[in-house]
This record gives C-alpha cells, sequence and structure tokens, in this order.
C-alpha cells in the first residue's frame, strides 16, 4: 500500500474515532464534561488551539486559536466568513472545548470600536495573527454565557 494510501486511511481512522475536529479537517459535537461558565476565562488565556462547536442541531466543529482580553473569550477569523461563522450568524449558541473541558456559550459579535481594540490588543500578541482594526470587515465573536 502506497505512503498516502496509508496516510488516508489513518486519517479517515482518526476522524472517525475521534469526536470534534482532527488538525485542519472540521468534526462533529465535541465530547467531555460540560463545566459551568467561569465568571472568568483568565485560566484560558495560555490554552493555545481549543475547539469550538457550531450549528446545535448538525454540530460542526473546529480547531481554532482564542484569545482572553480582561476576563472575557474571544474568537476571530479575521475578513474571512469562514463556515463557523456563518454558523454562529444564524445560531449564536456554540461550545467550546478547553483542555479537554466543554463550556455551553453564545456568541456575541464585536461591533463596538473600544472593545475591538482591547480585543486587538490582546490578539495581536501572536506573530500570525492580523490586526481586526485594520480590515474593513472583521469576524470577531465574544463567547459567554448563555
Amino acid at each position: 500500500m502506497s505512503y498516502s494510501r496509508l496516510y488516508l486511511a489513518f486519517v479517515l481512522l482518526v476522524s472517525v474515532a475521534c469526536e470534534g475536529p482532527v488538525a485542519v479537517f472540521s468534526g462533529g459535537a465535541l465530547t467531555g464534561p460540560v463545566k459551568s461558565v467561569p465568571a472568568s476565562f483568565e485560566f484560558a488565556r495560555d490554552a493555545g488551539t481549543v475547539q469550538l462547536e457550531t450549528n446545535p442541531e448538525e454540530p460542526y466543529s473546529v480547531n481554532i486559536a482564542c484569545a482572553v482580553a480582561g476576563s472575557r473569550l474571544y474568537v476571530s477569523a479575521g475578513d474571512n466568513k469562514a463556515q463557523w461563522v456563518e454558523n454562529m450568524e444564524a445560531d449564536d449558541r456554540v461550545r467550546m472545548r478547553i483542555r479537554g473541558e466543554v463550556y455551553e456559550l453564545r456568541a456575541e459579535r464585536v461591533t463596538d470600536p473600544a472593545e475591538m481594540r482591547v480585543f486587538a490588543d490582546e490578539w495581536t500578541k501572536y506573530s500570525w495573527a492580523r490586526d481586526p482594526t485594520t480590515l474593513d470587515v472583521a469576524w470577531v465573536y465574544r463567547l459567554e454565557a448563555r
């Protein structure tokens, strides 16, 4: 069997065995213990990659970076209206898995320039992150308790 077929078989096996996204491939419903939403997401400041689930009727999950500004949790798609953004625009109920624990949240798009600046100050600390205040359209969301 060729390496490409072995790799494809491995990816398919992992995708079926794991619930949620795998690497760059989207997944379905997230698993893990559901925790109550904390007053502060400060603990997630250095979480790195987390998993975001959208579209509760047909769960769609992705690996994503998050940022914590103050005690609030944010995600950003920059100026790319990705599938998960479209899902959140249709239904704001989301779930996020951070270090194996799931939080049931609501996504609120950030439109206030002052809040966007606070988020951008945290977001742009990552070398790969684009400053959302320089974009014509920015898909930035604050995730909070439902």
